[in-house]
């Protein structure tokens, strides 16, 4: 089959789309055939040796959406010829590939391939960092940083789903303040330019925010912490920055605050059961349309450096996919 390899760390010229063998069924997996691929920040990390354990060459990619071809012996709630969104383990951009049972979810004809391949991380994480984790109640303050972002965007999205009473989305960069506009959010500041907890204090009358998502860290983490109400929750999710957040003790005892930590990756390979769980809640408000996931650009999976590169370059909206078939 053909697949993309990372065949060293470093730029997107390490990306090299060759023929591999196909990967083998063990009996509690199942063997799907890839129609398409989100491409995630995450990717290009792994490519640079940033994020996870794998060692050239290997085959970068963490969802898939296709149809199932073959089923191992031990399978009981899937079947050949269904589609299904998918958290592979061993890499996506590829042709073929192998996934657990308990991380594969069968998807109904209303959503669209192209649609699933585009949800499974931003939705999923979106729905759990507001429901599960910060257990939002309704008519709360919600504050989403790099709310133009695939995940921002749609958290904004699930907040307002979730009853939310205020939306504030902050971007790096005000020409992209649009795109939190349009997925709902009431206000979008600059965690780049100006003071953003300042002016979240004075849209919330001083009472600041309940909940803010965080995937960016560094500087904006400890900012966020003048901005959050007592028994408010900040959760961390991630560190585009490529900064450390930093906070105190005394910031959250008194306060009754919390700060969270989260991340989708460690909880498909130490509890993949409650993906299932996000999956069962979640499919059904793409499926009514409830959840709209920005599509921005399409590229076939031998342009995948081309891919990476676009999103490297911060001109991406919205997903960017790798249509595989």
């Amino acid at each position: 089959m053909k697949a993309v390899l990372v065949t060293e760390f470093g730029g997107a010229e390490v990306l090299k789309y060759t023929e591999v063998e196909l990967p083998e069924v063990k009996s509690n997996e199942v063997l799907i055939k890839v129609d398409a691929t989100s491409v995630n920040y995450a990717d290009i990390k792994a490519r640079f040796g940033q994020k996870g354990a794998n060692t050239p060459p290997f085959i970068p990619g963490l969802d898939a959406t296709g149809t199932i071809q073959q089923v191992g012996s031990n399978v009981k709630g899937l079947k050949v010829g269904q589609r299904v969104i998918s958290f592979p383990h061993g890499g996506t951009y590829a042709e073929y590939v192998v996934a657990s049972e308990l991380l594969t979810y069968e998807i109904p004809e209303s959503i669209s391939l192209e649609v699933a391949a585009a949800s499974p991380i931003v939705s999923f994480l979106s729905y759990t960092l507001l429901a599960d984790l910060a257990r939002m109640k309704k008519g709360e303050t919600v504050v989403v940083h790099s709310a133009a972002g695939g995940v921002g965007s749609t958290a904004v999205q699930f907040a307002k789903l979730l009853g939310a009473g205020t939306v504030i989305g902050t971007v790096g960069n005000l020409a992209k303040a649009n795109i939190a506009l349009e997925a709902g959010a009431d206000y979008v500041l600059s965690y780049e330019e100006g003071d953003f907890a300042k002016e979240i204090n004075e849209i919330t009358s001083g009472n600041g925010a309940d909940i803010i998502l965080d995937s960016v860290a560094g500087s904006v983490t400890g900012k966020s912490l003048e901005c959050l109400t007592p028994y408010g929750r900040l959760i961390n999710f991630g560190n585009s920055s490529g900064g450390v957040g930093q906070f105190t003790t005394s910031d959250v005892h008194a306060s009754c605050r919390s700060v969270l930590g989260f991340s989708l990756g460690t909880t498909r390979k130490k509890r993949p059961q409650l993906i299932g769980a996000i999956a069962e809640k979640v499919i059904p408000l793409l499926a009514d349309g409830r959840i709209n996931i920005k599509i921005g650009k399409h590229f076939p999976l031998e342009e995948a450096a081309q891919a990476q590169s676009w999103i490297e370059s911060r001109q991406s909206i919205g997903k960017v996919l790798l249509k595989v078939t």
